[in-house]
């Protein structure tokens, strides 16, 4: 008879089953690249569901949610793809602004160019790139310049500001506009060039519950934990107002 209920209980675990139970939701956040080390961060501590987390530039992902891709919870950069997916019927209640951000010159470690203001990116000799204007990163830079009066045509355009770092890091490019969370995030590997007040762009992040998720209590859950007091503290430790 022990040796019956042994194989049950191997029998049961290959099947998915748990002695102790069944295992927590999985849910899927889709999510602003410049959120990949925050909401990592989050997902960790998070306890009402397993988050899966797909990062990547703010209209790729709404493109990817229209197109059918299964996804629970939507967290964007800017509040003009999130009014895109409410208007095309893709969400579940409001969206809940949880964060601001702002921008930042972003340069090689130890700044072989001497960039020190926004004209800057505009002398000759320095590559600048950015995001695509499609992308909120790059849309934002784009105002930042115009404030400034400064022209400068980005010498390529990269689907997210997590590309534009790398480029930077790699030095395949001497500058570029990001936030400042992912200049913090890339640590010693770049340096960060503030931008007066004047000029700069604050940008707002909006999460919401995806029309459609066959996990809607977990997926609420989530959004309650990132708007809690403790999940602002971790955004705010990464250097998300």
């Amino acid at each position: 008879m022990r040796k019956f209920v042994v194989v049950l209980g191997l029998l049961a675990l290959a099947c998915g089953g748990s002695p102790s139970g069944s295992a927590p939701p999985t849910i899927d956040v889709f999510a602003a690249a410049s959120l990949t080390d925050a909401f990592k961060a989050i997902g960790g501590s998070f306890h009402g569901a397993s988050a899966r987390f797909n990062f990547a530039g703010t209209p790729t992902l709404v493109t990817q949610i229209e197109q059918g891709a299964h996804a629970d919870v939507f967290a964007s950069a800017d509040t003009t793809n999130m009014d895109k997916l409410k208007a095309d019927g893709f969400v579940s209640g409001e969206p809940k602004v949880f964060a601001h951000n702002q921008l930042e010159i972003v340069v090689g470690a130890s700044n072989p160019k001497g960039i020190t203001s926004l004209s800057d990116l505009a002398r000759p000799g320095v590559i600048y790139i950015s995001a695509a204007p499609t992308v909120p990163a790059g849309k934002y830079a784009a105002q930042a310049l115009a404030k400034a009066g400064v022209t400068v045509h980005p010498r390529s355009l990269e689907t997210d500001v997590k590309s534009v770092v790398s480029k930077i890091e790699l030095g395949e490019a001497d500058a570029g506009i990001v936030y400042t969370t992912d200049v913090k995030a890339a640590g010693t590997k770049v340096t960060g060039v503030q931008i007066p007040d004047a000029y700069n762009v604050v940008a707002t992040y909006p999460i919401v519950v995806v029309k459609g998720t066959g996990n809607a209590t977990a997926a609420s859950a989530f959004i309650d934990y990132v708007l809690s007091a403790e999940g602002q503290a971790k955004l705010a430790s990464f250097g998300f107002q």
